[in-house]
């Protein structure tokens, strides 16, 4: 095994709890869907969110998805002019036994602008 990043991030359109729960959700099971992963993968998992979204943690998504034992990190994404708002970035630590370029890094919800590279 491993250790391998897998990115993600995910629009809203308000800052409101239950939308960054849903969205975080969604995200986390479109990463761990792709990528064939389990509870037991997963090492550790740093969510951000934009400045404007203030009245909830990302990482409270998380717990609310089952992720119960994996440690989770929030933190602020930095306040760059253009930047695009209202977006929850993840980065996911996993144990894989698979090669860098088969890792499905995830954006949804209008995030896909961020790493066109990336979007599959």
């Amino acid at each position: 095994m491993t250790l391998r990043g897998i990115r993600g991030a995910t629009c809203l359109t308000a800052d409101d709890a239950d939308e960054i729960r849903d969205a975080v959700q969604e995200l986390l099971r479109e990463i761990v869907e792709r990528n064939g992963l389990d509870e037991d993968h997963l090492i550790s998992i740093v969510l951000t969110g934009t400045p404007d979204l203030t009245c909830a943690f990302p990482a409270a998504g998380a717990r609310a998805y089952g992720l119960v034992d994996v440690p989770l990190l929030c933190a602020q994404e930095m306040n760059v002019e253009g930047a695009l708002p209202l977006t929850v970035r993840v980065l996911v630590h996993a144990d894989l036994e698979r090669p860098r370029s088969e890792i499905q890094h995830v954006y949804l919800r209008g995030a896909e602008v961020l790493r066109q590279d990336l979007v599959q």
